[in-house]
């Protein structure tokens, strides 16, 4: 796109794209065509008559950002020299006023979140401390030694073993000092500057600050800085729920039959979780098995062609992917059913080829965020993996990878190494620039000193942990007691047939009970026989258990032609 520039030294068309920073085309403009002393005196209006805004106080927002759109015309003021600086060159004073089709960021991003991150901001955080005997003071007063602590609090932290804040409450932190909606509160204006701020690493290609585009020519502002990883002190998501144990079992057949490893989509919600201050739970009401090539010690990935349709059913139902889940079992050959432990701080928890899968599924599910400057920033998504513990019983370990790791992976930084606990650092190519990389460590003195991460570096730099369990009093959405086969488990002789529909919700009306399996519903979608209304009903009548929801599907057309198909 073209941006025009009318100045007193002519007018100028400057090349620019959308997504550039405004600074971008004003040093091109500044360089090459008018003779100005610096960006401090310039002055930027969409009016002939107006002088506008400083150009410097625009800069550090997108073109699209400030609303340009090619073609635009602006009007540049600057004066002859230093001396002159204050006087508009056309000699007449003229009232600065805000350039229309510009709009500062003043407030965070109109973008929908998750709910309950909604809820989450809106709450405090604080955390009560109770009165005790330090105190000298009656029951309404306070002291150094009963005050509320915030939801970042370290002390907090120490006392009740957690090992990472969470992202809300981190959120919180970062918004300390400044007003709730994250305006300044120290000086004079309004000034928003949004909290959060992905890592970027890799090249800007479309760089022109003097030179060709990279690998042609290099400059600060398009290669990323040296990194220094450290571990994350907070966490999206902080506890992972099974809604039923039985979701977890059921799952883990498949390799109690064929001693195959196999993956499986989580699919659920995000609640709050009362606790981590202001924390987050991925709520697992079910485990979706996609085509997959399965082995003793690993597996593949297959094409999914109906990924979009098991997604657009689990919308109707009011749920969503959370994360994914896969074994890594082997057992011990003594036949009580006590398996390897094979991850363990002496070895790995999660290996460098799993983190870059986990950092994957993260950057193809962001989550959203008004707070952050793209209106993303890390995501939710979980991954879990079931094996052996120290005992040789069969576990599940929740992780998740740090936002620095989604960077290096989105910039082609880091790859898996032979050392499962290694990450090897790729080489610098004319794709991709590799910058000077370190990690922090304490030594054996105790102190922080910093490691250079060439060649390969511990992966535990990038891993976030959470914890995880089944609820006390379980309330499953899909809570049918009969089972409906598993999608794609042919190997171990399982098949989806109309027998087995049959058998799952009969020839009469019954109470639905059949219906709350979302294998069964995944399957029935994938038969076409009930139009998308008709999902909808069946969506409403799992989420509500309601008999007057239930007869509604029943008496619907679709429904009527099934049961013609079953009998």
């Amino acid at each position: 796109m073209l941006l025009r520039f009318r100045t007193k030294d002519g007018m100028f068309r400057v090349p620019t794209q959308p997504t550039d920073d405004f600074l971008l085309p004003l040093e091109d403009l500044l360089k090459n065509h008018i003779k100005a002393p610096s960006l401090a005196e310039v002055y930027i209006s969409n009016s002939q008559s107006a002088r506008g805004e400083l150009a410097a106080g625009l800069c550090g927002k997108t073109v699209t950002d400030l609303g340009f759109k090619h073609g635009d015309m602006l009007f540049v003021t600057y004066p002859a020299d230093a001396a002159t600086s204050s006087t508009p060159v056309n000699g007449v004073s003229a009232p600065s006023v805000a350039i229309a089709g510009i709009s500062k960021v003043s407030e965070p991003l109109k973008v929908t979140q998750l709910p309950v991150d909604d809820f989450l901001q809106l709450q405090t955080g604080i955390i009560p401390v109770p009165k005790s005997r330090l105190c000298r003071h009656n029951d309404g007063g306070m002291c150094e030694y009963c005050s509320p602590l915030p939801p970042w609090s370290k002390i907090y932290q120490e006392e009740h073993k957690i090992k990472h804040i969470s992202f809300t409450a981190q959120l919180k932190k970062l918004l300390d000092g400044k007003n709730a909606d994250g305006h300044s509160t120290g000086g004079q204006g309004t000034s928003y500057v949004p909290p959060l701020d992905a890592s970027n690493f890799t090249v800007d290609f479309q760089c022109r600050n003097g030179h060709k585009p990279y690998p042609g020519g290099i400059c600060s502002k398009c290669v990323p800085s040296a990194i220094t990883l450290q571990l994350q002190q907070f966490r999206m998501v902080d506890h992972v729920e099974f809604s039923d144990s039985t979701i977890v079992n059921d799952f883990i057949e498949a390799w109690r039959i064929s001693g195959l490893q196999r993956i499986g989509y989580l699919y659920g919600t995000y609640e709050a979780y009362d606790k981590v201050p202001l924390g987050i739970k991925a709520v697992v009401q079910a485990i979706y098995e996609p085509p997959q090539t399965n082995e003793g010690d690993g597996l593949k990935l297959e094409a999914w062609e109906d990924e979009k349709h098991v997604d657009e059913l689990a919308s109707r139902l009011g749920i969503y992917k959370v994360g994914v889940i896969f074994t890594d079992l082997l057992d011990t050959g003594k036949g009580d059913g006590s398996v390897v432990c094979k991850r363990h701080k002496d070895s790995y928890f999660l290996s460098s080829l799993e983190v870059l899968l986990a950092a994957n599924f993260q950057l193809a599910n962001p989550n959203v965020s008004k707070y952050s400057k793209s209106g993303v920033y890390s995501s939710k998504f979980v991954t879990c993996v079931i094996s052996g513990n120290a005992k040789d019983e069969i576990d599940i370990a929740a992780y998740q990878v740090s936002e620095a790791a989604e960077a290096l992976a989105k910039a082609d930084i880091v790859t898996g190494s032979t050392h499962p606990s290694m990450a090897f650092i790729n080489e610098t190519t004319d794709k991709r620039y590799v910058p000077e990389i370190f990690y922090s460590k304490r030594n054996e003195y105790n102190l922080v000193v910093k490691e250079n991460a060439k060649p390969a570096f511990p992966v535990e730099y990038l891993l976030v942990s959470l914890t995880h369990g089944f609820p006390e009093n379980p309330e499953p959405m899909f809570a049918s007691k009969k089972k409906f086969p598993i999608e794609y488990r042919g190997h171990v002789g399982v098949a989806q047939e109309i027998r087995d529909i049959r058998a799952q919700v009969g020839s009469d009306v019954g109470d639905g009970a059949g219906l709350k399996d979302f294998h069964l519903l995944a399957h029935l979608q994938s038969m076409d026989v009930l139009s998308g209304e008709e999902f909808g009903l069946v969506g409403k009548f799992v989420q509500s258990g309601k008999y007057e929801d239930y007869l509604q599907v029943v008496q619907s057309p679709g429904w009527q032609t099934l049961m013609a198909i079953l009998s």
